[in-house]
């Protein structure tokens, strides 16, 4: 029986299977360029772990709606599901779970998989997404810390407790952990980022500096997201220095020149646009270059959380896709209020009161940001990113003082 690459079986017996099979797990984990090899493997085999782990790339591209390549992967890992292993039947599971919405469903699938393999790090990697775009940080700590006994020699393993110890507020083991993360692997750069959160909160501006600066020569191969979002985050304490021409050169050179199509290099375009801004940069043609990208998402109410930086930027840009956003965020009030508690408690007020500051109805917007503020954390993203509506909420202060 054949292996992976964190030692867990897998059913495949072709070379170039098991290759891709590994290549996307080592890839997914270490945000390296080459976790998208699966595709072409599973467009080859019929194979169920190949063609899941295909189908679960694409659910992970957050295209808005359920990708029609994601249900053609899915259809294909199910004609081979009798082959498959346990493992891999609920990793079938997940999927199915996924594509069809089940978000109950998907957490039990994970939770039956780390219960009996706590090695296979691509299953807990997906339950922190969930968890993570839901605020849930308790539930991403006490994953990982299940897994820790099982998959401690992993510098992977190490670098998602760090991340999970930064957002549950507990900076000391963060650090510690994403610093034995780097003495495994000194390139890993989920630990490499959750030490830059560490940094950040700390306010250890120069440090931050110069430890991102130090390791920036080791993110060209990373993903798109990966690298433009460290590129973010060395931007955030060149912003800190009051460095504002260098956190601008960091957009243009770095946060906005990878994957224009992907979600997260979107948002982090947007929000990188709103803090130079803020500083006083003048980034005027960059919003109408950025809205350009951001237009196709004028009905994406996926995630509350990146759809109100779409409408932000779109909004910022006075492009009628913003509005569009911002009325069918509306519609969503309309609806049974249990089915939408974050956009009813964060999402929808929240999206009011940017339209309202854009306007410049600094009043009303106050409101509006009053009332969501105090439950951001229900909208996920990081304390990073969502330091984005505080800053804006500080920005009214100032404009109403």
């Amino acid at each position: 029986m054949n292996h992976d690459t964190l030692g867990n079986s897998i059913s495949a017996t072709d070379t170039r299977t098991v290759d891709g099979i590994n290549a996307f797990v080592s890839g997914y984990l270490g945000y390296e360029l080459t976790l998208a090899a699966i595709l072409e493997t599973a467009d080859r085999t019929p194979d169920c772990l190949a063609n899941v782990y295909a189908g679960l790339l694409w659910m992970l591209s957050e295209t808005g709606n359920v990708p029609i390549q994601a249900r053609g992967y899915l259809e294909r890992a199910s004609k081979s599901l009798e082959h498959a292993l346990p493992r891999e039947k609920l990793l079938f599971g997940l999927l199915n779970a996924w594509v069809n919405d089940q978000p109950a469903s998907i957490i039990e699938h994970t939770d039956r998989i780390l219960a009996q393999w706590p090695r296979d790090l691509v299953t807990l990697k997906i339950r922190h997404y969930h968890a993570f775009i839901h605020g849930c940080f308790e539930d991403m700590l006490m994953t990982a810390q299940h897994c820790a006994s099982a998959a401690g020699d992993l510098a992977a393993l190490h670098g998602m407790l760090a991340f999970s110890y930064e957002q549950c507020h507990d900076l000391k083991a963060a650090e510690s952990a994403a610093r034995h993360a780097l003495k495994i692997d000194p390139g890993e750069p989920w630990s490499q980022h959750a030490l830059a959160h560490v940094l950040l909160t700390e306010n250890r501006i120069d440090e931050g500096v110069r430890f991102l600066e130090s390791n920036s020569g080791r993110w060209d191969h990373l993903t798109s997201f990966m690298y433009t979002h460290l590129w973010w985050h060395l931007a955030l304490f060149y912003l800190a220095q009051n460095r504002v021409a260098h956190a601008l050169q960091v957009y243009d050179k770095h946060c906005w020149t990878r994957d224009r199509s992907f979600s997260q290099d979107q948002i982090g375009a947007v929000s990188l646009l709103v803090r130079l801004e803020l500083a006083g940069a003048e980034v005027e043609e960059r919003w109408a270059e950025l809205a350009e990208w951001l237009a196709p998402r004028q009905c994406d109410v996926s995630q509350p959380f990146l759809s109100l930086q779409y409408l932000y930027g779109l909004l910022r840009a006075r492009r009628p896709e913003g509005q569009r956003l911002l009325e069918a965020i509306e519609q969503l009030s309309s609806r049974n209020i249990l089915d939408y508690p974050v956009w009813n408690l964060v999402g929808i007020p929240l999206a009011r009161g940017i339209a309202a500051y854009l306007e410049r109805d600094d009043s009303l917007a106050t409101a509006y940001f009053d009332t969501a503020l105090p439950h951001l954390q229900d909208i996920g993203g990081s304390h990073a990113q969502r330091d984005l509506f505080l800053k804006l909420r500080s920005d009214l202060r100032q404009r109403l003082s």
